[in-house]
Order: C-alpha cells, then structure tokens, then sequence
C-alpha cells in the first residue's frame, strides 16, 4: 500500500511519532531549594512506549556541561568528583550532588537517549540559599557575662545583623544590630552589652545577667537575595542559693532546726539523720516568692534535743545550677564550748611558762651569779694581801735588786707583773686598769 502512495505511509510515520513522543514523557522535581554545604538529590522519571529502550542518560549543569552520563544500568562514562549516581532504573535516573556550593544553583537536566524515538529531557532548578546555625539555649548564673552566638553559611550575602529580645509576655525589643555603616545600641542596654563587628559571624554579650535577662533571643540575619534569615536560643538566669541553718528549742527536749535557701529556680532541701526514729515527724517545707523572680525555700525539722550529743544533723540543698549539692551540719553546742576551754586553758599555759622565764632571768638565776661574782673578788682582795713570792732576785751594779715577779692564785685573772727599776714603784697591772700590784724594789 505505501509502495503505491508514500502520502498515507508518510502520514503514519508522522502519527506513530507523534504518539510515542507524547508517551515518552519525562517528569522531575520541578524546583528544589538546598541549603549551601548540604547534599541534594536530583530524580528524573520517563515513561516509555512499547518497544522503546533507553541507550544512555546525560546529566547536565546550567553551562550545558556534563556532570554525569552512563548507559544503563550503570556503566559510567563520565561523572564528576562532587556527582555520584544514586539510583538508574530502566525508566529512572537519580544522582546526588555531595556539597552544594554557591554557584551551584541553576536549572539542570537529565537527558534520555532513546531508540527510536529519540532524546527526550527533563530539568530540574535548585536554589542555593544560606542558613542560621545558632549555638542553642543558654544558662547563666546572676552576675556572671554570658554570651550568645550565631552565623550564617553565606556570609557574603549578609548585609546586616539584628538581634531581639522576646520577653515571657511577648513583648518583642531591640538589643544590638551591626551593619556596615557601623553599631547601635538602646539605650537601656548600651552600658550592658556588646556586639562583635562581625555580619557573618555574631556575637551578642551580656557583660552582668540579670534575673529580668532571662527570655528568648532571635539572630536576624538580612541578606540579598535570600531575604531575613533568623533563628532564636533562650537564656535561663540562676540565681545561686546561699542556705542558712539555724536551730533553737521550741519546748523541753524538743529541738527545731530550720534550713533556709533563696535561689532561682527554687531550690530543694532535704534532711540526712542518722537515726529517723528520734525525728518528731516529717519536714516542713514552705516557699516564697519574691519580686526579683527568686524563692525563698524554708524546711524545718522537730527532733529530740538528745540526738545532737550522738550524731549530726545535715540539711542537703540543691540546684540546677550546683555541681554538687551544699551540706549543712548542725553539731551539738557542747562541743564548741569544749574547744574553747581547751583554747582557754593552753592560752593561760603558755602565758604562765612565759612569767616563770621572766622571773627566773630577774630574781633567783640573777641572785646565783652575783653570789660567784662576789666570791670571785673576795678570792682576788685576799691574793693581793698576801706577802708576793719572788721567783729570783739579782742585784744591779748600781746596789738596787731587781723586783721579782709575783705569782697569783689566779693566773687566768691576772698578767704577770713586768719588771722596772727603783724603790717603791708600783706597776698597774696588764689586762686590768682598776687594781694595781705594788712591786717594791728593796735595797741591801
């Protein structure tokens, strides 16, 4: 029939295109929108006529350059480094781009060879946009600075950082924002924080918290094109508990012992007694809130007054923001009075020992010596009253003798005497200048 007119087999090629064409449809995402660094996935599906087989898939970025082409199922031809192939049925093909960069976004298309028909394609658009990463909720103690960060994984694009508080209540206030153009603070947190100089890395600080401190923070980044970006951390304030125990008797026997704590969260106390049967009840506990947002915790214990003497009594408290908890013992009041008699007494010791040196050094020690010093110049006085004792004489051509020497009792006292010349004469004696020896030179 077509040998005879090549009109009509004309006119049916022309139709069995057009119908195989309209089966092989190739549908994908349609637009995705990927955070800047994460992975995405790109899908495409065709629908395939009778008889019809899909010799090789192309993948192909918005600059018409290949990024992956294989022949099913999967013998790669071509891929780069950042493309891996996910998944490549018979009618599919899936490839994920490992780390999306900036300039990555744009529309890109999967691309099927297929016999007869011939290529048939598909696009999918990304857009590569940036995101807040902001560190999380905070906690800081009354007094302490504490600070919060934030960044965006586009930093070029931002033009300006804000940031805003939220109280419980709603209502919604400016801390800080920085620009290019330079800072600016309100008024009421001028003096009270700081802002780094930074647009794609901030850093807000409260240099002292307070309680009122305590609400939800939102980082605002405004960039181009991607719009406002913000995310939001909130910051708790603990006030740190600074317990008190104090105890008295209520009534013969009985004694009351109450453990007080102000803090921010309330704070918990507990009793620790070594024997349960001596307490007179349960704990008490009563709370009151005050106007800076703290509660004051008070629990009070009724015991028996004898089980101080055996035993101490502990009040544990307890807080979010302590490590560990505070122990407070309540100890029998003997004991302090025992240790200050015992203080007493070795004071009064110690001053008693000091008096009997000083009396020692200043009356009886003192009288001994003078006693030997005595003795040792009455045994001098009755030395020189004695006739001397001449060693030898020897008599000069002029009729005159020598004087001898005289010896002494003492020889550690007293120098031996020099020998001079004439009648009568006395010689001071050396190493001594208040007695003198008389030295007579006699003559025959």
């Amino acid at each position: 029939m077509c040998g005879r007119s090549p009109r009509p087999c004309l006119l049916l090629w022309m139709v069995a295109a057009g119908i195989s064409a309209a089966l092989c449809e190739v549908k994908t995402a349609g637009s995705l929108t990927v955070e800047a660094g994460s992975a995405a996935s790109l899908s495409c599906n065709i629908s395939l006529a009778t008889g019809e087989v899909v010799h090789q898939v192309r993948w192909l970025n918005r600059h018409k350059v290949p990024l992956l082409t294989y022949e099913p199922p999967a013998r790669i031809s071509h891929s780069q480094a950042h493309v891996q192939l996910t998944s490549s049925p018979r009618n599919a093909s899936s490839i994920t781009i490992r780390r999306v960069r900036p300039d990555d976004g744009g529309c890109y298309r999967c691309v099927f060879d297929v016999y007869p028909s011939g290529s048939q394609e598909g696009s999918t658009c990304i857009s590569v946009t940036g995101k807040v990463h902001l560190e999380g909720n905070r906690t800081a103690v009354s007094g302490k600075p504490v600070s919060l960060s934030c960044w965006y994984s586009l930093p070029e694009r931002v033009s300006q950082v804000l940031w805003t508080k939220t109280s419980e209540q709603g209502d919604s206030t400016t801390v800080a924002s920085y620009s290019k153009r330079g800072h600016h603070t309100p008024e009421p947190f001028r003096d009270r924080v700081r802002l780094s100089p930074t647009l794609g890395d901030s850093r807000l600080t409260v240099l002292s918290v307070r309680t009122e401190d305590e609400a939800c923070y939102t980082c605002q980044f405004h960039t181009y094109p991607d719009g406002t970006r913000s995310s939001t951390a909130c910051l708790s304030v603990y006030v740190l508990p600074q317990p008190q125990l104090t105890h008295a008797v209520s009534s013969p026997g009985v004694t009351e012992a109450n453990c007080t704590a102000q803090s921010r969260p309330p704070a918990e106390i507990t009793w620790e007694v070594g024997d349960e049967n001596r307490t007179l009840g349960v704990p008490v506990s009563s709370a009151y809130e005050h106007g800076d947002g703290t509660t004051t915790v008070t629990s009070t214990l009724l015991f028996q007054s004898g089980l101080l003497g055996d035993m101490a009594v502990k009040c544990v408290v307890r807080h979010p923001g302590l490590e560990k908890p505070l122990i407070l013992m309540l100890d029998s009041d003997v004991r302090p009075a025992v240790i200050v008699l015992l203080s007493v007494c070795g004071v009064a010791a110690v001053l008693l020992l000091c008096l009997c040196v000083c009396l020692c050094k200043c009356f009886i020690c003192t009288q001994g010596l003078l006693s030997k010093r005595k003795q040792t110049v009455n045994d001098v006085r009755q030395s020189l009253r004695e006739k001397p004792k001449c060693q030898h004489e020897r008599e000069q051509e002029d009729g005159t003798f020598i004087s001898c020497r005289r010896l002494f009792p003492f020889p550690d006292l007293w120098s031996r005497l020099i020998p001079i010349r004439g009648r009568g004469r006395v010689q001071r004696i050396r190493g001594s200048a208040s007695l003198l020896a008389p030295v007579v030179a006699a003559k025959f």
